[in-house]
């Protein structure tokens, strides 16, 4: 049995909430295939939602009879209820087939539908496939590798605490798996075909459901008779009490008072290791205003008819379900603004003078020093004003379409909130300049750490990157801070595609420069540039473009190939290869191709035939001519050119 204090319970339903997303993809990945998706889904949240210990004695809900239920009196917060969720995961592949009614989750339950996370592509099923033909503990492997970021002696131990016999078995089977998955199994793992917080529904069998409902209707009815006669002594709801309702209703009374908004303390972020929104202290001359708090809380769980809602790609607008954090109230442009924090979303109220309110809602889990150095406070025609976050020390504004520029000044208000800042242009408009705002941090948590930000649309900026090519022998380089000459007069040629990303819940976007290519006929020496989109729900798309020598900073080239939802150009997709057609001055069309410093070799096929054992080539070739590209690693074939 598990014996807690109200503090430790309280630390680990925080945790629970916070990171239920991450929680329920686990146990999902863990939970025996043959189950089927629909269940797998159902049980998954299940799983989590019981992975809340008691306080004092009593056998707590989670596992089979007989199974472990004891988590280590060292574990608390977050590890604590990752533990019990993969300890009553495992649980399922060693209980006898006999057992089904007790392992069903008492929440949550679905009628009439079929639950199914998104479907991938062929990468994701053969994942799938082999995962299913392994045992739970090497799932587990994989997921507390990939899903969680633990090296193999942290997840040795926690499969250890979770009850797997032999960790270091689990292990070896888990890093064959691995390698034979490559070098992208993080990111498939993390795409939405195991999600089971994303999913897709379908109806059931119709027939045989409605000759089940009219078997029921009588039992219903008797049912229905007893449970009004149950309630009728109480008075008060009783029966809605004792059915288990209570915790969830006092709950939602709960995060609808103003008086329990949660409140983190001035100086929480200069000694907390955990530098995004949960560090925002609250601010705002309107923070102590119950009234304007509770009715934005009010419009929250229940908008009344008019409210314009709005949400950010991927994100819920569901009521709070628990004391959201205040991060800011107060007047804006004569709009009073709320904006709260619920450990995943941001929500902005707004509520115009005379006018019916607004709610916005955008994802911001994962967020850090960076992605949660601003929100979007206030907005405008052409202007918006931002909030910014405790540690941000120092404020200017520059226009990415004039690298050579110098910064300007931007003032901060004493409740953290800047002057008008101009608006980057509109999709479909011109592109004169890209207004981009640089933070810098304090020197408390790091030392002269400046950034750019830029505006999508979106209640958070865009945090900008740069990654320059690798110089032979040396290792591939990590996106840096876009705040460097290099930097600025790349973005200076990419900044107005940007206006393709406005309003898709982007939440970083980086130029990676990997690869030089001298040109044929003396063209000069041209760069291939990858940009990367990143956003709050995982998922990327990517544009490569070759850049010749151009007269004007803002010339962004020629498109090369484009993709949605790849892992290439980022973290788990480092090889990458670019192909487009080019004409030389004297009007001689050209293929050119280039590959990331991993690439060893090109092969063109078609009705172009070519190859070479370097990183770049060019050979003649008409513009109608079909011509495919493809790298070579030195392990194998490579990729091939993303397609325009």
């Amino acid at each position: 049995m598990d014996e807690r204090t109200r503090a430790d319970v309280e630390r680990a339903e925080a945790a629970l909430v916070e990171h239920y997303p991450r929680l329920v993809r686990l146990a999902y990945l863990v939970l025996p295939p043959p189950m089927g998706r629909h269940r797998r889904v159902l049980t998954a949240h299940g799983l989590v939602q019981r992975a809340l210990p008691r306080t004092g004695r009593g056998r707590p809900a989670g596992g089979p009879p007989g199974g472990p239920d004891r988590a280590p009196a060292t574990e608390s917060g977050y590890a604590l209820v990752r533990l019990r969720t993969l300890r009553q995961a495992l649980a399922y592949e060693r209980v006898p087939r006999r057992w089904p009614a007790q392992l069903l989750p008492a929440v949550p339950l679905v009628w009439g539908l079929r639950l199914f996370p998104l479907a991938g592509g062929a990468d994701e099923l053969a994942l799938d496939r082999a995962l299913s033909a392994v045992a739970a503990p090497v799932r587990a492997a994989v997921g507390l590798w990939h899903l969680e970021g633990l090296d193999e002696e942290a997840a040795a131990a926690v499969l250890a605490a979770a009850g797997v016999e032999d960790p270091a078995a689990a292990q070896r089977a888990a890093g064959q798996l691995d390698r034979a998955a490559g070098a992208g199994a993080g990111a498939l793992l993390n795409s939405g075909e195991f999600d089971p917080c994303t999913v897709q529904t379908r109806p059931t069998d119709l027939l045989r459901r409605r000759q089940r409902v009219r078997a029921a209707a009588a039992v219903a009815a008797v049912v229905a008779a007893g449970a009004v006669v149950a309630a009728v002594p109480g008075g008060d709801g009783a029966a809605w009490e004792t059915a288990g309702h209570r915790p969830a209703a006092t709950e939602a009374r709960q995060a609808l008072d103003p008086g329990r908004l949660v409140r983190t303390p001035d100086e929480r972020w200069a000694a907390t290791s955990r530098m995004d929104f949960t560090a925002w202290p609250a601010r705002g001359r309107a923070a102590g205003d119950k009234a304007l708090l509770g009715r934005a809380l009010r419009v929250w769980a229940a908008p009344p008819a008019g409210t314009r809602i709005t949400a950010s790609a991927g994100t819920s607008t569901r009521p709070p379900d628990h004391p959201p954090q205040l991060l800011y109230a107060g007047l804006i442009d004569n709009v009073r603004v709320v904006v709260c924090h619920d450990g995943e979303r941001l929500v902005r109220y707004a509520e115009p003078a005379g006018a019916t309110p607004t709610l916005h809602f955008a994802r911001v889990d994962g967020a850090d020093l960076t992605t949660g150095a601003a929100l979007v406070i206030g907005r405008g025609d052409g202007w918006l004003r931002y909030l910014i976050a405790p540690w941000v020390a120092d404020t200017a504004t520059r226009d990415l379409l004039a690298p050579r520029a110098p910064d300007r000044p931007l003032h901060i208000a004493p409740d953290g909130v800047t002057d008008r800042v101009p608006a980057p242009p509109a999709a479909g408009g011109g592109c004169g300049r890209w207004p981009v705002v640089r933070f810098r941090s304090s020197a408390r948590i790091a030392a002269h750490h400046s950034f750019l930000v830029t505006d999508l649309g979106e209640p958070v900026p865009a945090h900008l990157t740069y990654r320059p090519p690798s110089a032979d022998g040396e290792p591939p380089r990590e996106p840096d801070e876009a705040t460097g000459h290099p930097a600025l007069l790349s973005w200076a040629r990419t900044a107005c595609a940007l206006r393709s990303l406005r309003g898709s819940g982007v939440r970083s976007v980086g130029n990676w420069e990997f690869a030089r290519q001298d040109l044929p006929e003396g063209g000069g020496s041209a760069t291939w540039v990858c940009t990367r989109a990143d956003t709050w729900r995982g998922s990327g798309r990517v544009t490569v473009r070759l850049q010749p020598p151009a007269a004007r900073p803002a010339d962004s080239g020629r498109i090369a190939g484009r993709a949605r939802d790849t892992a290439a150009c980022g973290r788990f997709g480092r090889q990458v290869v670019g192909a487009v057609r080019w004409r030389s001055a004297s009007g001689r069309w050209y293929l050119l191709a280039a590959g990331s410093r991993a690439v060893t070799g090109l092969d063109v096929t078609g009705g172009v035939r070519a190859a070479t054992g370097e990183g770049t080539l060019a050979v003649p070739a008409a513009p109608q001519t079909r011509a495919e590209v493809a790298g070579r690693l030195r392990t194998g074939a490579g990729p091939r050119a993303l397609r325009p």
